[in-house]
């Protein structure tokens, strides 16, 4: 699991990544609401860690961002502010679960343990749509302007990661880890192959959309704004 913990207490937030990667989690770190933007739109996350308080952008504007981008990773709240009303206005704001300090870590692993558990919402069911193309996850079936096309299992794994996170450059390991598992041994020329396997895909299906190779980094899904009439 790949969290993302924003905590503007430098101590508690270096405690609690030390104590997160000592349970096998990957952790993600920063101290203010503008990087806590960046990283979400940057990079896929199973969990969010939420400071309320911290500087330039508050918690649960940073919260209000996430959920109006229709980004629904589940958030825990973690903060001083233990009253009623705080915690209506935190989970209201699209909170899964709010965790008042001090807390003892243990509650803490229980609580992203229960979230862990709950089931997700389930897109498989929709179609994902970008540019001037739309994927069908249960049928396979890539459509755009110039052709409809089945994709195989694992390309229409990796075309989904694509589709629900636009506007993110993914690094291969996510890649890897959300399409062949946390414990794969696939290489990343397996990956290679699918990468030039979805190119090929998209291009007899669009005329905009295509993956961008973002050197050092991984992959990002971009439509050029020239669309033949």
């Amino acid at each position: 699991m790949r969290i993302l913990l924003v905590e503007d207490d430098l101590h508690l937030m270096e405690t609690l990544a030390f104590q997160l990667k000592n349970h096998e989690f990957t952790v993600d770190t920063c101290d203010n609401g503008e990087d806590a933007l960046y990283y979400i739109e940057e990079n896929i996350h199973d969990l969010i860690l939420l400071d309320r308080m911290i500087p330039k952008i508050d918690g649960v504007t940073v919260l209000k961002k996430l959920r109006a981008k229709g980004n629904h990773t589940p958030v825990i709240l973690l903060t001083a502010l233990g009253e009623l009303h705080d915690k209506v206005t935190g989970l209201d704001s699209g909170a899964d679960d709010y965790l008042v300090k001090p807390f003892a870590f243990e509650e803490l692993l229980a609580r992203i343990r229960s979230i862990s558990r709950r089931p997700r919402e389930w897109k498989a069911q929709e179609t994902l749509e970008f540019g001037d193309i739309s994927y069908s996850p249960t049928s396979n079936q890539l459509s755009g302007p110039k052709g409809t096309c089945t994709l195989s299992k694992k390309e229409g794994d990796l075309l989904t990661v694509f589709l629900q996170n636009p506007t993110q450059t993914l690094p291969r390991a996510t890649l890897l880890s959300k399409v062949w598992g946390l414990d794969t041994d696939v290489e990343d020329g397996n990956l290679d192959n699918y990468m030039h396997f979805i190119r090929r895909r998209l291009k007899s299906a669009s005329h905009c959309v295509s993956i961008q190779t973002i050197r050092g980094v991984g992959y990002r899904i971009r439509s050029e704004a020239n669309v033949p009439k």
